[in-house]
């Protein structure tokens, strides 16, 4: 029996899909990466994916996992052999399971993360991981990623939100470690394994999440601020003045601000350009008088202190919807821009004034008139610190000149400010040999040895992270 017989008998003829048109799944959102998939194989549950794991293994043919294919890193597309599987798991798509008392969620993978906001609001509750994709991307694809986004300050990244985990291994068993304890010692942490492994280990076919109350009140507000010190400063302010209730602080620089402006310029901005401008969040479990006396009184306390020169306070559901299109719409702004080199860096809050000083000046003069589009979750660390080809200059030929040297540039100030290279996005193909370059041999050596446990065959993802 050839592997495509083996896979027709797994999930049925019509959805193996190796002839017309794949380029939904062979191309990835940058548009950077494209691939040629021997087949697209579209399981309905996870005996079927187990079914397709061992039929890819019996005929010695690698697969690559795939969710909603919002990877930033080249890590759910195929490579350009022709001879990989292409996992879709968009058909797992089902919510399992609602326990408000434990205040958890049981879902299928290929679950889109809007899906699962819907469902837990209609039971009065909150799953908090919040990502501008959330219409696309899956909760499969956001744990296999430890995907992070905008609430990470109050709710913690995907890992924090999971308690457990159904997995199809390499071998094609599965483990069923879905449980929605809180406390579990019993043993090698196993979630963990497969929670950040970009589906190089296993597929995550299934998940219990941790739900929350939603808020009593919800404020938002935008800020100009003078300088990245002013902001750090300002976040240091809030998080005194409003403690676990700050649930949201994005920065945004004034390259980011401005391409939303010019390639959405029917999205009105609040505020006039400026050199930099925060997006603040506080959800109050009190009132929403409560909430409005500490917001008025925080505005109050950073204009005196002068990090805050005006402000714009959200004054119902929509012009707080618009505030954050407006964040979460400078990737798709720096999409229509034309390829750019991205960076998606953590370091401890208090380097990243310096950081931001130091290799702006170092960018800045070595490579005159390009446009650092500086944005990110300032309140956990994370800098999504892009460069943008200058002006006239054809954004692909500067990406394949000097993509290497600007790496270096910002990467060595990364290590120099006790940062990481990836806060979020993942390794996949992209940052694969930064990785080697970067950790420490040590770190290698057991990356690799937990690979060649779990998946000796090289079956799962290969060429990713490691």
């Amino acid at each position: 029996m050839t592997l495509l017989d083996d896979l027709r008998v797994a999930v049925g003829a019509d959805q193996v899909l190796s002839d017309g048109d794949l380029s939904a799944w062979e191309i990835d959102w940058r548009r950077r990466y494209r691939g040629r998939a021997l087949v697209v194989v579209r399981p309905a549950d996870t005996a079927q994916v187990a079914a397709v794991v061992r039929a890819c293994v019996r005929h010695g043919v690698s697969l690559v996992p795939q969710g909603g294919n919002t990877s930033l890193v080249g890590g759910s597309v195929p490579d350009g052999s022709g001879t990989q599987v292409l996992l879709s798991l968009s058909r797992l798509a089902t919510i399992r399971a609602i326990d408000t008392d434990n205040l958890t969620i049981t879902v299928d993978a290929g679950c889109v993360l809007q899906q699962v906001h819907q469902a837990a609001a209609g039971c009065g509750l909150l799953y908090p991981l919040s990502l501008a994709a959330e219409g696309s991307a899956s909760i499969g694809g956001t744990l296999a990623t430890n995907a992070g986004g905008t609430q990470v300050l109050r709710y913690g990244t995907a890992r924090e939100l999971c308690l457990g985990l159904e997995v199809v291994t390499a071998s094609g068993e599965i483990w069923h470690g879905l449980s929605g304890l809180r406390k579990d010692n019993t043993g090698y942490d196993l979630r963990d394994l497969f929670i950040g492994s970009e589906g190089t280990l296993g597929v995550i076919t299934g998940a219990t999440l941790k739900l929350y109350p939603q808020p009593a009140a919800v404020k938002t507000a935008m800020a100009a601020v003078p300088s990245i010190e002013a902001a750090v400063r300002l976040l240091t302010l809030t998080r005194t003045r409003l403690g676990a209730g700050l649930t949201g602080f994005e920065v945004m620089n004034e390259h980011a601000l401005g391409l939303v402006r010019t390639h959405f310029p029917q999205w009105p901005q609040p505020l006039p350009p400026g050199p930099w401008t925060v997006l603040l969040e506080q959800s109050d479990t009190e009132s929403e008088a409560h909430a409005q006396a500490a917001f008025e009184s925080l505005l109050e306390a950073a204009l005196h202190d002068g990090c805050i020169g005006d402000a714009a306070v959200a004054a119902s559901l929509e012009q707080t919807a618009a505030m954050w299109r407006l964040r979460e719409g400078i990737s798709p702004a720096q999409a229509e821009e034309g390829l750019n080199i991205k960076h998606d860096i953590a370091l401890p809050v208090s380097r990243i004034a310096a950081f931001v000083q130091h290799t702006d000046a170092v960018l800045s003069t070595a490579w005159p008139g390009i446009r650092i589009v500086d944005f990110g979750h300032l309140g956990d660390g994370n800098l999504h610190y892009n460069v943008q080809a200058p002006m006239g200059v054809s954004a692909v030929d500067f990406l394949g000149e000097h993509e290497a040297a600007v790496n270096a540039v910002v990467y060595d100030a990364v290590r120099a400010h006790g940062g990481s290279i990836s806060a979020e996005h993942g390794i996949g193909a992209l940052r694969r040999d930064v990785l080697a370059q970067t950790q420490s041999p040590v770190a290698l050596q057991l990356m690799r040895a937990i690979k060649a446990a779990l998946d000796p065959c090289g079956t799962m993802n290969p060429g990713r992270v490691l």
